[in-house]
């Protein structure tokens, strides 16, 4: 890896992310798994045991993570031959992945695409923190993946893959100026004129590709095995949701909904994307849990034109209206320190790469 003075800024590519492995500023408790190492990201693997919790919390500036484990600790799940985290439970698991990080390199977490799109919220919480899955410039400790299923009950076991980190050195995001540009250049949004304010807007599609618009989650499902890929029928855990002749939808309250954008994405190969919302004041939804986009989303998909982004939504507290066209995020692009010897669906059995409206890698090909 290059000396700190000389280094580039950016978010690390693999190749990078393969550096911090080597010199043990990432150390790992077993050996890496096929393909851990993504273009711009290392997925996070859980441990031994599951900590079921009676809250969720964190640590402060001056404590561990384990000082309060603790006190909130209902009782001690073991890992290693699988088990079920239920709906409605908070649990916490120390990961296979531990820290001890330069000065100037900071990492943020996020959940996998799969695990946004199961509603299964998880954060990673590091010692002395006071915010979730940041994780500060210089940090030396253990990670911890605070999980909680909301609508499936999950089957896991040590090594599940249910998050990811990105390391970075300084600061990567690109300005509205910087975008307009790379717009021009790259399309990044199959739009004529993208709306451009701290980042580029993103709408969602309820105009319906054969009259199917998105998936609504069914309740008291059978478990998902978050290892088994293809073994899942749609319809015993997803209800299909038509396009309506108005081109609305009615988000009930905390019910969970797979929709999908408008614009195709495209992340070219020397940035990175990240989904973050648009406006609080817009409506009481929330969009995409799992929103880190890999360099080449979209890149290779009909020769650059994009995919487009999946939205996972649910409304909070109210029923809430939204509408074909609706703006719901905005997408965030950071440049990379360097261009990813692989990109995002070259080779690396990526499952969303030219995607549509698509669930999680769990579940057969819809039939329609």
């Amino acid at each position: 890896m290059n000396s700190a003075s000389t280094a580039p800024t950016g978010i690390f590519p693999a190749d990078e992310i393969s550096g911090l492995l080597n010199e043990r500023h990432v150390a790992i408790a077993a050996p890496l798994a096929e393909n851990q190492v993504q273009p711009a990201s290392l997925d996070l693997r859980l441990g031994t045991v599951a900590h079921r919790l009676r809250a969720s919390f964190l640590p402060g500036p001056t404590r561990s993570v384990a000082e309060p484990l603790e006190e909130l600790a209902l009782h001690e799940i073991d890992l290693s031959q699988g088990a079920v985290l239920e709906t409605g439970c908070v649990y916490l698991v120390p990961l296979l992945e531990s820290l001890n990080l330069p000065d100037d390199i900071a990492a943020d977490t996020n959940p996998k695409s799969s695990t946004g799109r199961l509603d299964v919220f998880t954060r990673v919480i590091t010692d002395r923190s006071r915010v979730f899955d940041k994780v500060a410039a210089g940090y030396a400790g253990p990670l911890y993946l605070e999980i909680s299923p909301r609508t499936f009950p999950i089957l896991v076991r040590t090594g599940s893959r249910l998050s990811q980190i990105r390391f970075r050195r300084g600061d990567a995001r690109l300005s509205d100026e910087d975008l307009t540009r790379l717009h021009a250049r790259e399309t990044l949004v199959a739009a004529t004129e993208p709306r451009i304010e701290s980042g580029i807007a993103v709408s969602v599609d309820l105009s319906g590709q054969d009259q199917l618009v998105g998936f609504r989650a069914k309740r008291h499902t059978g478990v998902v095995d978050v290892d088994r890929v293809g073994a899942l029928d749609v319809l015993d855990f997803w209800e299909p949701i038509h396009r309506a002749r108005d081109a609305k939808l009615v988000l009930d309250p905390d019910e969970f909904y797979i929709l999908a954008s408008k614009e195709a994405v495209h992340v070219p190969p020397d940035f990175a994307a990240e989904m973050v919302p648009f406006d609080p004041l817009v409506g009481e939804f929330r969009v995409h849990y799992a929103g880190f986009f890999d360099p080449g989303f979209g890149h290779a998909a009909s020769g650059g034109s994009g995919s487009r982004a999946v939205l996972e939504v649910r409304s909070h507290d109210v029923p809430f209206i939204i509408e074909d066209g609706q703006i719901v995020g905005r997408l965030v692009y950071e440049h990379l320190a360097g261009t990813p010897p692989q990109l995002y669906g070259s080779g690396l059995k990526s499952n969303y790469q030219g995607q549509g409206l698509k669930l999680s890698k769990h579940f057969r090909a819809y039939e329609r």
